[in-house]
């Protein structure tokens, strides 16, 4: 059983952007890796698609959505700033196939706090925008992580 944990493509700056940090959009650059995110994901058996509320995760995951005919369904615990165990719950009962996007403080924390629990990763960590970490499980159980790189 395989599940997908995305760190969102690549947004405009921070210091640039003069709203709310979670409405921040993605850039040109954000939405070629998006659609690059998207191509690759698709020739896997997708079945849902989780994101955090944050404009720039979900967008990162729209073009998936349309090319499958999936909604992106916004969930709180994948928000910048929360805790990782909540996602070790999401990663344990989601259905195989499941995506979700988060933010760079959750990835990093996610795949060491598997790790801990003998998760095997196969690949130099990554953790820049746009990276997909393809999570293998058996039962309720993270077994495998392989990261694969971002898009260019």
């Amino acid at each position: 059983m395989t599940l997908f944990l995305v760190r969102h493509a690549k947004a405009g700056s921070r210091d640039k952007w003069d709203g709310a940090d979670e409405q921040r959009p993605l850039s040109k650059k954000g939405w070629k890796q998006a659609e690059a995110i998207s191509q690759r994901l698709q020739k896997h058996h997708i079945t849902a698609l989780l994101s955090s509320p944050f404009v720039r995760c979900c967008q990162t995951l729209e073009p998936l959505g349309s090319a499958l005919d999936l909604e992106v369904i916004p969930d709180a615990r994948l928000a910048e700033g929360e805790r990782f165990e909540d996602v070790l719950t999401m990663l344990s009962e989601l259905p195989d196939g499941s995506v979700l996007c988060t933010h760079g403080d959750i990835v990093p924390a996610t795949i060491a706090a598997l790790q801990r629990r003998g998760c095997r990763i196969d690949s130099e960590p990554d953790w820049r925008k746009g990276t997909v970490w393809k999570l293998e499980r058996s039962a309720d159980t993270v077994t495998r992580a392989t990261a694969w790189p971002s898009p260019s």
